[in-house]
């Protein structure tokens, strides 16, 4: 073998959670943190919805509210030079770098080769250099959408939908919250209402149909679908691995209907 890619770059660990709690990410090489949905706080910073930390850790992240982090740490000899020059780390504004977001979330994927993790870790790195080190707020648009899915999730049809509550055309919106947000607005519904599926099947014994209804998907086979598609896992197996790990949070809101 004439070069080995791993040594230079490859994928060191991945973290993918719903986080209510402080969570402290180790030392590594450097690493490269979605916030997905949510505000966390990060060295006395705000980080809201599409932004990144960088840096080789640790450090803490700390929800101001209920949010999701997926995060990659890489390693090698190119990894480690990044991360050295954000030995204090950075909070980058993910507009400035739109594919960071959809490249960190196909590192977190199972099944890839070891070649693979080297190029698309090689090309998270180049996205990256256009990171700005002054993340820029949400407009208001994206700031409604956003607060919409996460409040009416469950029972939010679509973006067809969305748009029309706010007044606005569908590409419009889709157009401006991707730009902004990294991913549209049917992925962010969609990694949302993953986010309450977890936490559902994590600390309910509810049945898969149940929380499909609850988290707004069309019926329990279209859930296992999109649950195994984005997780890499099926319910069943989630519910499993990570059942009653933590203390249980507060009901969602939509539970409690079920007792009415």
């Amino acid at each position: 073998m004439i070069f080995d890619w791993s040594s230079c770059l490859t994928l060191g660990g991945v973290v993918d959670q719903a986080a209510e709690q402080s969570l402290t990410l180790g030392q590594q090489d450097l690493w490269v943190v979605l916030i997905s949905s949510g505000v966390c706080l990060w060295q006395e910073e705000s980080a809201g919805a599409g932004a990144l930390v960088l840096g080789p850790g640790p450090f803490t992240l700390t929800p101001l509210e209920p949010c999701h982090i997926l995060g990659v740490s890489l390693i090698g000899s190119l990894a480690r030079q990044v991360g050295q020059s954000l030995e204090e780390g950075l909070l980058a504004d993910g507009v400035s770098c739109p594919g960071a977001a959809q490249l960190v979330a196909q590192l977190a994927q199972e099944g890839l080769s070891g070649s693979q993790v080297s190029v698309l870790a090689y090309a998270l790195l180049c996205e990256l250099s256009q990171a700005d080190s002054a993340p820029s707020p949400l407009s208001p648009l994206v700031a409604a959408a956003a607060a919409a899915i996460r409040e009416n999730y469950a029972g939010l049809y679509g973006v067809e939908e969305l748009s029309a509550q706010l007044g606005v055309s569908k590409e419009h919106l889709v157009r401006v919250f991707h730009r902004q947000m990294g991913r549209t607005p049917g992925q962010y519904l969609t990694a949302v209402r993953l986010e309450a599926a977890r936490q559902l099947l994590a600390h309910r014994e509810y049945t898969l149909e149940v929380i499909a209804s609850l988290c707004g998907f069309s019926g329990a086979n279209y859930f296992c679908r999109v649950f195994k598609r984005e997780t890499g896992m099926t319910p069943q197996v989630y519910r499993r691995l990570y059942a009653s790990q933590s203390p249980a949070p507060a009901p969602l809101p939509q539970e409690l209907e079920l007792y009415v």
